[in-house]
């Protein structure tokens, strides 16, 4: 099994209680958020997810790159604590428009990357930009399509810098599977959730779980497996109503569904997608 539980979709579960769950269930792999990590130690969190056999699929997060200090230093000490994790990637969110001049905004991501990417390659992180829907380019994504990601990550090695495909911000696309295709090794992460309507108040908290509502993920796993991408399939959920349900009943759920709908099942040595009943 290839699913990884973002630890977002389970946000009140605390970095003990999402290494729990994941064992409980047979979760073979988590990603982690910085802040929960911070509170229950960074070393201390390495230790237990290695202790638990778990890997860590991703650290969200890093970026915000538009403001004028561009966070640089709390971006170098993402990427060290990517290391001290082993994760498998640090997702990178670009950041909002702070002044009106989205021109300068995006130039912004691209200048923090010539500086970070240097670093990241030293510690042996790989950096994962995430393109986000336009409906957030206003206060934290000005990358809003795939192939925009894969131009900023383009100057630089896809061992250390390359994108993340997450289902919510990329579905709508039409270039989608050209770019999906295009982005190839580059696919450091492959998140997955669903598009509910209507969107509650809170945009953000508009994520359903998977099956939910009206993204093809069969067919967007079928186009991120066919570009090569043989990383986990992270769920990354934000939803009051997910988050209100017990930890280990969202973690069943998730691996029901992952078996059913949209995980790439191995056949005689070739990718296949189940039907989805």
């Amino acid at each position: 099994m290839r699913l990884s539980l973002n630890q977002a979709t389970v946000k009140r579960a605390s970095v003990p209680e999402v290494v729990e769950v994941c064992v409980r269930n047979g979760i073979p792999a988590v990603g982690l958020w910085r802040d929960p990590v911070a509170e229950y130690g960074l070393e201390r969190t390495a230790s237990l997810v290695a202790s638990a056999g778990l890997e860590v699929s991703s650290l969200c997060r890093g970026g915000f790159f538009t403001g004028l200090d561009q966070r640089l230093d709390d971006n170098r000490r993402a990427i060290d604590e990517t290391a001290a994790l082993g994760a498998q990637c640090l997702v990178l969110v670009p950041g909002g428009v702070p002044d009106r001049d989205l021109v300068a905004a995006r130039a912004r991501v691209a200048s923090a990357l010539e500086v970070l990417a240097p670093y990241a390659a030293s510690a042996g992180v790989r950096l994962a930009l995430e393109p986000m829907h336009p409906m957030f380019c206003a206060d934290r994504g000005v990358v809003s399509t795939l192939g925009q990601a894969l131009e900023l990550a383009s100057p630089y090695p896809d061992s250390v810098v390359g994108v993340v495909v997450d289902a919510l911000h990329v579905w709508w696309d039409p270039a989608l599977a050209v770019d999906v295709k295009r982005a190839g090794s580059r696919i450091h992460s492959y998140q997955v959730c669903d598009w509910v309507t209507p969107l509650p108040a809170d945009v953000l908290l508009g994520r359903g779980l998977p099956g939910d509502g009206h993204i093809d993920l069969v067919g967007l796993t079928s186009l991120v497996t066919d570009a090569g991408y043989t990383g986990y399939v992270e769920v990354e959920v934000f939803n009051e109503e997910v988050w209100a349900r017990p930890f280990d009943a969202v973690a069943a759920d998730l691996v029901a569904r992952h078996a059913t709908g949209w995980e790439p099942v191995v056949d005689g040595g070739h990718d296949r997608l189940p039907v989805t009943p």
